[in-house]
């Protein structure tokens, strides 16, 4: 696959330290002359939904199936046009809505994309709870440690079924406090660049 852009979808829940694990990711591969772009899938869907007049990225979860859908598609289709050495898709498998556990992945979705690899981010849920207390940059919903283990088993399922429909592996990734490092060429051994 050399000289052919890698498409990799990130994903974990809010608190698993993925985007310090994507820095670290980054950090080493360019010091490899590697070429890599980092797209949160949300905000790519918040650039397209501003221009409906949406104002903050936390209201995403609150729009219909359909728009969601839509600005999943526009996101996509984004994506699946880049052209560095890595592209590292940062996003969520799924999004909590009024109507349930909406797919932040559809099959459509990887269909347009054609991830290469998976990695699915876990911390223990203890750290996850704290993290997310701590973060204050996001309206996030309160949650307890209970609720968190359920949200990561539904993102284990939500995941699975991408990587069968994609026929792309799936690679568990603990991101445990202090070796953030050790986690990052875990991933770049998985994806193979």
């Amino acid at each position: 696959m050399e000289g052919v852009s890698k498409k990799v979808i990130i994903v974990g829940i809010p608190g698993v330290g993925k985007s310090t694990l994507v820095t670290k990711i980054v950090e080493i591969l360019n010091s490899r002359q590697k070429s890599v772009s980092v797209n949160s899938f949300g905000s790519i869907m918040f650039e397209e939904a501003q221009k409906n007049g949406i104002k903050n990225r936390d209201d995403l979860r609150k729009l219909s199936m359909e728009e969601q859908h839509i600005l999943q598609k526009k996101a996509a289709e984004k994506i699946a046009k880049l052209e560095d050495d890595l592209v590292i898709i940062d996003t969520h498998t799924f999004i909590i809505t009024n109507a349930g556990f909406y797919p932040g992945l559809p099959h459509n979705v990887l269909e347009i994309i054609k991830p290469s690899n998976f990695i699915s981010v876990y911390a223990r849920p203890e750290e996850i709870y704290n993290r997310r207390m701590k973060d204050t940059s996001r309206q996030r919903d309160v949650v307890s440690i209970d609720n968190i283990k359920k949200e990561m088993a539904i993102s284990d399922a939500m995941l699975s079924s991408c990587a069968v429909f994609s026929g792309s592996p799936m690679k568990p990734v603990f991101n445990t406090e202090g070796k953030v490092e050790e986690a990052a060429n875990t991933v770049i051994s998985a994806i193979e660049i």
